[in-house]
C-alpha cells in the first residue's frame, strides 16, 4: 500500500487535486484544489463537506448564503499569511478570481451540522514557532482548535520548514483514542519552493516518512510540488526540506471525536528530543511569513 499520490494522480476536470474521504479509504478528511483563470468563476457545491476557502496563490472573491468576502490572498504560500473563509456543508459556493489566476484549496471534512458562513482575516492568525535549531519551522494556525472555533469536524494548518530542516518532528501519531490523542485522519500537501525560495516548483523535493510500531507501514518517500500523502494511521515524520528548497505543506485533519481536537502522542523512542530544544536558539530564517508578508 503506498500513502503517496504524487502530482497528477488526483486531477479532476482540469483541476490539479480532488480527493474525498472515499478516494482516501476513510470517513473524514478531503481536500480540493481549484486553479480558476483571471475574471473567472467557479460555483462548487459543498454537499456533505464543510470546509475553508484558503487562496495557495492570487485573491478571489467568495459568495455563499447571501455573504460575500473579498479574501486578498497572496502570491505565493512563501510570500504571506492569506485571509480566508469557512463555508458550511449543504450550500452553493461560487469563487471568482480577482486581479490573476488563482490557485485555491479546499480542505474539507464529512460533518452532520450546518454552521454560517465565516471570514477569517489573516491578521488574526496566530503564527508558531515550533522547535529549534535544524527543527526550526513556522506553523500558521488559521483553523485549529483553540484558534479556529467554528466548525464542526474540520481542522487545518500550514506549515513552512526552511531549507535544510526537519519538522514534523519527532515523529508522531493519533490513530487511537488514548490518554495522549484522539483519531484524525490527515492529508499532507505539499508545496516546493524553487531557487527563489517563493515560487513554487517541480525542481526542489523534499522527504517524508510513515511507519507503525509493527512495522506494517513503512513508508519513506521523496515529495515534490503539489504531492499529497494520506495519513491514515502510525507515526508520522519527518518532513525533510532538501538545502536549496523550502517546504510547505497543508495540514487536513478530521476524525470520529465529539470535540474537535488535533491531540497526538509522539513515539517514545524520539521524545527525548524536544527538551534539547530548550538549549538550542531557533533558526533565524523563522518566522518565514506573516499577515504583512514576507520576514526573512
Amino acid at each position: 500500500m503506498t500513502l503517496h499520490r504524487p502530482e497528477g494522480t488526483l486531477r479532476h476536470d482540469g483541476d490539479p487535486i480532488l480527493l474525498t474521504p472515499d478516494d482516501a479509504g476513510w470517513t473524514y478528511a478531503g481536500l480540493r484544489v481549484l486553479r480558476i483563470d483571471a475574471g473567472e468563476s467557479r460555483t462548487v457545491r459543498t454537499g456533505e463537506f464543510e470546509a475553508f476557502v484558503l487562496p495557495l496563490s492570487g485573491a478571489c472573491t467568495v459568495r455563499v448564503d447571501g455573504e460575500t468576502y473579498a479574501l486578498t490572498g497572496r502570491e505565493s504560500v512563501f510570500t504571506r499569511v492569506t485571509d480566508f473563509a469557512y463555508v458550511p456543508r449543504d450550500a452553493e459556493l461560487e469563487l471568482v478570481a480577482e486581479g490573476g489566476d488563482l490557485e485555491v484549496a479546499l480542505p474539507m471534512a464529512r460533518c452532520g451540522k450546518r454552521l454560517e458562513p465565516r471570514y477569517g482575516p489573516a491578521e488574526e492568525v496566530p503564527v508558531e514557532i515550533r522547535g529549534a535549531g535544524s527543527a526550526t519551522r513556522q506553523v500558521t494556525n488559521f483553523g485549529i482548535p483553540g484558534v479556529w472555533e467554528h466548525a464542526d469536524k474540520l481542522n487545518a494548518c500550514e506549515l513552512i520548514t526552511p531549507d535544510g530542516n526537519w519538522s514534523s518532528y519527532p515523529p508522531h501519531k493519533h490513530d487511537e483514542a488514548s490518554a495522549c490523542e484522539v483519531v484524525n485522519e490527515e492529508i499532507y500537501y505539499f508545496r516546493i519552493a524553487g531557487r527563489d525560495g517563493i515560487t513554487p516548483s517541480r525542481e526542489g523535493f523534499g522527504m517524508h516518512r510513515t511507519y507503525t510500531a509493527d512495522g506494517t507501514v513503512n513508508e519513506n518517500v521523496v515529495v515534490r510540488d503539489g504531492d499529497v500523502v494520506l495519513i491514515p494511521r502510525g507515526y508520522h515524520g519527518p518532513c525533510i526540506a532538501a538545502p536549496g528548497y523550502p517546504m510547505y505543506y497543508l495540514n487536513v485533519l478530521a476524525g470520529p471525536a465529539p470535540e474537535r481536537s488535533m491531540a497526538f502522542c509522539d513515539d517514545p523512542a524520539h521524545s527525548w528530543v524536544r527538551a534539547r530544544w530548550d538549549a538550542e536558539p531557533i533558526d533565524p530564517r523563522c518566522p518565514v511569513t506573516s499577515h504583512e508578508g514576507r520576514i526573512g
